[in-house]
């Protein structure tokens, strides 16, 4: 297990841990029925907190957040000699809290996608994983939930026995839901990316060989042009803003800014 401390990137706290360390943080506290909210971060989503104030209050207050891109891996490795021989990949990660969870009785709750993506998911998760429990799969309405639809949402969860629930929203969407969604949920939350239409087979994962170069990026943006966007800026800004830390030319400060309202999306 390796557990080289939480150390900022772009004044957001990510944790230098591999995937064994992971997994045991998120069962044990499944286990004793404790709040614990986890995402992993490529450069979209830790651009998303070191451009927005409030989302960067937000990420600094998860319990684990763990690089899932090669780019933040490399820069834990650079600025702080982490040696962090491999990334904690969002959906590698899922399946592997799902082969623990299936080995230990814990059931598990999935919120985010469509009523298609969750029921190809289902038989792609039941066939690896015999004996895994799935306490309950609800789509995303893609759209902001209501005061009271929230509450009914985290009822349905409390009430199905989940022992942690994955989150499949998109980021930053799924990172807020977790954020606020953790004060109701006493158990672990799971941001982890595109993980649903992975396993679901709905979109197609990078080849390994461009997974370890850091290429992945390109792939999604060849495979989905409408990501055009998180493409072309934040990925040189990360690089530039990087550089910057790394020569000591600009310090980022971790605080953030308390979000003014909840935006819980479902």
């Amino acid at each position: 297990m390796i557990d080289a401390g939480r150390h900022s990137i772009l004044g957001i706290f990510i944790h230098a841990v591999d995937y064994e360390t992971a997994v045991a943080r998120i069962v044990a506290a499944a286990r004793e029925r404790r709040g614990l909210a986890v995402s992993a971060l490529a450069v979209h989503g830790l651009m998303t907190g070191a451009l927005d104030a409030e989302h960067k209050y937000r990420l600094n207050r998860f319990d684990l957040l763990v690089p899932d891109g090669q780019p933040v891996r490399w820069a834990l490795n650079l600025l702080y000699g982490c040696r962090l021989a491999e990334r904690v990949y969002g959906p590698a990660l899922m399946h592997k809290v799902c082969a623990r969870a299936a080995r230990e009785g814990l059931a598990l709750y999935f919120y985010g996608g469509t009523e298609e993506i969750l029921a190809r998911m289902k038989s792609r998760l039941e066939a690896p994983y015999p004996g895994i429990r799935i306490a309950g799969m609800e789509a995303s309405k893609f759209r902001r939930l209501t005061p009271a639809e929230k509450e009914e949402a985290l009822e349905r969860i409390r009430n199905s026995g989940a022992s942690m629930v994955a989150i499949g929203l998109g980021c930053p969407r799924q990172e807020i839901w977790a954020y606020e969604a953790r004060v109701g949920l006493a158990i672990p939350v799971l941001a982890v990316g595109a993980a649903f239409p992975f396993t679901a087979g709905t979109v197609r994962q990078a080849p390994p060989r461009l997974q370890k170069w850091g290429l992945e990026w390109a792939f999604r943006w060849y495979m989905e042009p409408r990501l055009w966007r998180r493409y072309l800026f934040l990925n040189p800004a990360y690089v530039f803003l990087l550089a910057l830390q790394a020569c000591g030319l600009r310090s980022f400060r971790p605080d953030g800014r308390r979000p003014s309202a909840e935006v819980l999306y479902g």
